[in-house]
C-alpha cells in the first residue's frame, strides 16, 4: 500500500472514530438533568395489598403513607445491600421457616429476622446479637445460655424458639401480630405505655420511637422486595444466591479444650467451624457441667 493510500485509510478511521465519539457525547447527557440519559429514579407506586401476617398497612392515612414509601424507597434503591439481603435471605430462609412454622409464628417473621441482624454475625451498638437480637438479660431470661464461652443467641434455632415465645406473647397481649413485632423492638412495656397514655389500640394510630415507627415498615418493605424482586429492578440467576453447606449434627457432653484441633478432625479449619457454630464464642467449650451440646460438621 502507498503512502496515500495509508493516509487516507488512517484519515477515514479518524473521522469514523471522531464521529462515533462525537453521537455518543451528545447522547451521554439529558439536557433537562445532570445525570446520564439512562439513569431514572422512578417513583414507586406502594401496593395496595401490603401486610404484615395478614394484617394490613392503611396507605389511607397519609403519614403512614409517606413513610412505608421511604422505607420501600431505601430498600429498592440502596442496590448493593438489597442484592446482598435477596443473597443472604436464600441462605437462611430455609432454616428459619419450618423453625417458624413449628413454634407457631407466620412466615412473615422471617423478615424480622432480616430486619434485625441482616444475617450477619456481629453484636449491636446496644449489646443485641443475632439472629433475632436478643439482648443478654432477655436471652438468659428466656433460657438461653450466655457467657464468654456459650453465646446461644447466636443459635439460630434456639434463638427462634424464644423469639417465637416471645413474639406469641406480645401478640396476646396485644391481639396484633405488627404490635407484637414492634414490641419486639420498643419491648412490651413500652409499647404498651404509649399506647394506653395516648389512648390508642393500633400500631398505626400511635406516636411510637423513631426506630419503632421505622422498625415494622423496614420489615414489610423488605417482604415486599424480596418477594418481588424482579419488580424492584433485581436481576440475578439462582447460582449467584448465597447456600450454606450441608451439615449433620454431632453430640459433645465433654469439654473441647482446643477447637482448632477438634476442627480438623471433621476436615474443618477453625474458621469453618465457626461459620456453622457461631454459639461457641471462644476457642474451647468449657462444659463443667457435662451439658449436651449439639454441634454442626459437614457431610462428608
Amino acid at each position: 500500500m502507498n503512502k496515500s493510500l495509508r493516509f487516507l485509510s488512517l484519515l477515514s478511521i479518524l473521522i469514523i472514530a471522531f464521529l462515533f465519539y462525537n453521537g455518543i457525547n451528545k447522547n451521554e447527557t439529558d439536557p433537562q438533568t445532570s445525570t446520564h440519559a439512562t439513569y431514572k429514579i422512578k417513583a414507586l407506586k406502594l401496593p395496595n395489598n401490603l401486610n404484615l401476617a395478614g394484617e394490613r398497612v392503611p396507605l389511607e392515612i397519609p403519614d403512614v403513607k409517606e413513610r412505608m414509601e421511604r422505607e420501600l424507597l431505601v430498600n429498592t434503591y440502596w442496590q448493593s445491600n438489597g442484592l446482598l439481603l435477596i443473597k443472604r435471605a436464600n441462605k437462611y430462609f430455609p432454616i428459619l421457616e419450618p423453625l417458624l412454622k413449628k413454634y407457631g409464628l407466620p412466615d412473615d417473621f422471617k423478615f424480622l429476622a432480616l430486619a434485625e441482624s441482616a444475617f450477619i454475625d456481629e453484636t449491636s451498638n446496644v449489646g443485641a446479637s443475632r439472629y433475632v437480637a436478643f439482648y443478654e438479660s432477655n436471652g438468659k431470661e428466656y433460657g438461653l445460655e450466655i457467657n464468654s464461652n456459650v453465646d446461644e443467641r447466636y443459635d439460630i434455632e434456639k434463638s427462634t424458639k424464644v423469639a417465637a415465645e416471645y413474639l406469641k406473647k406480645s401478640q396476646k397481649r396485644f391481639n396484633s401480630w405488627t404490635l407484637a413485632a414492634a414490641a419486639y423492638n420498643a419491648g412490651n412495656y413500652g409499647v404498651s405505655r404509649r399506647l394506653d397514655e395516648q389512648e390508642v389500640t393500633n400500631y398505626y394510630d400511635a406516636k411510637l420511637p423513631d426506630e419503632t415507627e421505622r422498625y415494622v415498615l423496614r420489615i414489610i418493605a423488605l417482604k415486599e422486595v424480596i418477594s418481588n424482586p424482579k419488580k424492584y429492578g433485581f436481576v440475578f440467576e439462582n447460582e449467584d444466591l448465597y447456600t450454606l453447606p450441608e451439615t449433620r449434627t454431632i453430640k459433645v457432653d465433654t469439654a473441647i479444650s482446643n477447637i482448632t484441633h477438634f476442627a480438623k478432625k471433621f476436615g474443618m479449619n477453625y474458621k469453618e467451624f465457626k461459620i456453622h457454630n457461631p454459639w461457641l464464642r471462644e476457642n474451647k467449650l468449657n462444659n463443667k457441667s457435662r451439658k449436651v451440646y449439639e454441634i454442626k460438621v459437614p457431610i462428608n
